[in-house]
């Protein structure tokens, strides 16, 4: 949501104006969509000129104008609930109960009952404009046993239309959380907004379509068990009366209406495809390309180019757009690639590239950081032996691990990066907390890294000497040489594992009575539910769900990988100050780290190894794949690299492990 960003320059400057855009294009294709709903509603295959002359004259007419007006209105709420509900990264459940949790969450609670309210005010515009037994409310009643009671009965058509409104308003708002409709995802090729609205307008029409007769099929079996409470209520309330003359729409006989039926998916489609119009240009607009400047001559205008906007964390649409930008400039913009590879006057440095690049450089290894925190969390669900409390404080535990880790092929060595040194805890503390699928240290997925530290393997386990854990992490010499070399007796190895183990004092204090009480009482709860096929079913993990939340945020990770592949090869000739070939060991370093980290993550027993086929829905479900275009970006960008340096990156300094890697693409054999 954009509460806690109303306030930002881009915000205030672009994103608002482009909803707004959006919105107004919306409404300015009401009218064209309401005569075309008018036509469809009125249709008469026997008397065509009748029809067509009829429907023009309705056009014109007093009702259709003001339903026009509150139709106008509904778009204006709906493309404000659009705004403030989108986002650029999805929010996947990886448990059943966190799905029903989301859905009745209080903000999805609004957001449902205010578009219950918008489908009943839209239903009740279609039955003005389509007329006859479903314009009002009441109706004179024709029994005459009615007539002596009261001279009005209870229009059940029109009551029957206005709560299809509300049902299939309700029904959009489930769908809308449930498949993650509030996701914004960025075009893989570049289009006009008007070509891009043409070539998915079928699409939006087919599925309302196709959606709104679903709604009708559930809605009808929905009123056929529970209609005859609300039309009691209604008739309680403003004293009606029951005409029986007509059959209940809670009958078969008052169903099997084929007029009725129509009518009612008619105004459903109409609902539907109004409201989907919204949602497609919000989503043509808001994901346009904007173009920053890489630098600015005023100081004034400095926090709106590229090198500052990357570095941003809020709001995320501002720092997607400036990475497909980023991404862009790469390609196809020689002088802005110049900008970038720019030295600063005075002084002559590369601030631009080492922005640019050091902010790419940091999100990808963030992921590596994710990737190995994840492995770790499915590596130690029964398969690492706990050791004793005690153990864990004794120094030549670690010793000896890290000796026989020195012993094994240094497959997991990080290259040393540019933007400052990193405790190995520290940067496995932050990949567990940024993890959104991990679980407290009680729990299977509990704290990986922090068992790691101090925990050894099982020799007979086939994850021994494959899985990285923060002692293989910190055995390369390359990532924290620099800074903690003189204190590493183990080649580079920092002997920072027993800062994060207690210290002897902390250790001395014995847990009181009742804790231990109560951590006994909870064990005992919770392998009481584990027997409970229902509680397993709610709160068992997802592999395939822990899989799409690790890679959610992927777009942004291989919008990193194009650009820096893109600006390295370009710096083969039009880089003349050499600024890239400072940071080539380091980018290179990173990538094939990453690689590893990903291949080793498509190689865990619950990983899917290729994407499911798409079904060509309305409905972007391309966050699900992620994971595997981002495993397609790595190794392309890594081609791009090598085939464009060729055997002159023999020259480069990597780890050993890195150039055999480096020197299977460069032979491509990978």
């Amino acid at each position: 949501m954009l509460s806690l960003g109303h306030d930002h320059w881009f915000i205030r400057k672009v994103v608002f104006w482009r909803a707004a855009a959006s919105i107004a294009w919306s409404v300015l294709l009401l009218p064209a969509s309401t005569a075309i709903f008018v036509l469809l509603s009125r249709i008469s295959v026997l008397h065509p000129i009748e029809w067509i002359t009829g429907s023009l004259n309705f056009l014109c007419g007093s009702y259709v104008i003001f339903s026009i007006v509150l139709l106008c209105l509904v778009v204006l709420i709906i493309g404000f609930f659009i705004l403030e509900f989108y986002t650029v990264v999805p929010s996947i459940p990886c448990t059943q109960i966190a799905l029903i949790g989301k859905v009745l969450h209080p903000q999805q609670f609004i957001h449902s009952l205010v578009h219950s309210m918008m489908g009943m005010l839209v239903s009740w515009c279609a039955a003005v404009m389509i007329g006859g037994r479903y314009q009002f409310l009441t109706s004179p009643c024709i029994t005459e046993e009615s007539a002596v009671a009261s001279s009005m009965c209870l229009n059940e058509y029109h009551l029957f239309f206005l709560l299809a409104g509300a049902f299939m308003g309700y029904s959009y708002s489930l769908l809308y959380v449930v498949g993650n409709m509030n996701y914004v995802s960025f075009p893989n090729i570049q289009q006009n907004k008007y070509l891009r609205f043409k070539g998915t307008l079928p699409l939006v029409i087919k599925h309302s379509a196709v959606q709104a007769l679903y709604s009708v099929r559930n809605y009808c079996i929905t009123y056929f068990f529970l209609g005859y409470i609300p039309r009691a209520w209604i008739c309680t309330t403003m004293n009606l009366q029951k005409d029986r003359a007509l059959h209940s729409l809670d009958t078969l006989t008052g169903l099997l209406d084929f007029s009725l039926l129509y009518h009612l998916w008619i105004s459903g489609t109409f609902l539907l495809v109004t409201w989907y119009m919204t949602w497609l240009l919000f989503r043509i607009y808001t994901t346009e390309v904007y173009c920053f400047p890489v630098q600015s001559s005023f100081s004034e205008d400095a926090h709106q180019c590229l090198p500052k906007v990357l570095s941003s964390k809020q709001p995320l649409i501002l720092k997607y757009l400036a990475l497909q930008d980023f991404a862009l400039l790469s390609q196809n913009s020689p002088s802005r690639r110049q900008e970038v590879f720019s030295l600063s006057q005075p002084g002559g440095h590369p601030h631009n590239w080492s922005a640019l690049s050091g902010e790419c450089l940091t999100i990808l290894n963030d992921l590596t950081q994710k990737l190995i925190a994840y492995q770790e969390a499915v590596s130690s669900n029964g398969r690492i032996k706990p050791q004793s409390v005690g153990s864990d404080k004794r120094p030549s535990s670690s010793g000896s691990s890290a000796t026989s880790l020195i012993e094994e092929p240094t497959s997991w060595q990080t290259p040393k990066v540019s933007m400052g040194p990193k405790t190995p805890g520290s940067v496995f503390l932050r990949a567990s907390v940024a993890s959104p699928f991990t679980p407290d240290l009680g729990s299977p997925f509990g704290s990986p890294a922090m068992k790691r530290l101090t925990g050894t393997l099982d020799p007979s386990s086939p994850w021994h000497g494959s899985v990285q854990s923060p002692h293989v992490m910190r055995r390369g010499p390359k990532l924290w040489t620099s800074s903690l070399g003189a204190e590493s007796p183990l080649n580079g190895s920092p002997q920072s594992g027993p800062a994060l183990v207690p210290s002897p004092v902390a250790g001395a204090q014995k847990p009181s009575i009742v804790s231990l009480w109560i951590q006994n009482r909870q064990e005992q709860v919770k392998n009481v539910l584990a027997k409970r096929v229902l509680i397993m079913y709610l709160f068992n993990k997802l592999p395939e769900a822990s899989s799409q939340a690790l890679f959610a945020e992927s777009q942004a990770h291989i919008w990193a990988l194009e650009g820096l592949s893109h600006l390295v090869a370009a710096s083969y000739t039009e880089d003349r100050f050499g600024v890239v070939q400072t940071t080539l060991p380091d980018i290179l370093g990173t990538m094939l780290t990453l690689q590893e980290a990903v291949d080793k993550h498509f190689k865990l027993p619950h990983a899917s190894s290729k994407p499911a086929r798409t079904s060509g829905s309305l409905v972007d479900t391309s966050y699900k794949t992620l994971r595997f275009a981002l495993r397609a970006s790595l190794k392309t960008a890594i081609y791009r690299i090598t085939t464009t340096f060729g055997e002159h990156l023999n020259a480069v300094q990597v780890s050993v492990e890195h150039r055999k890697k480096l020197q299977q693409f460069l032979e491509y054999k990978e």
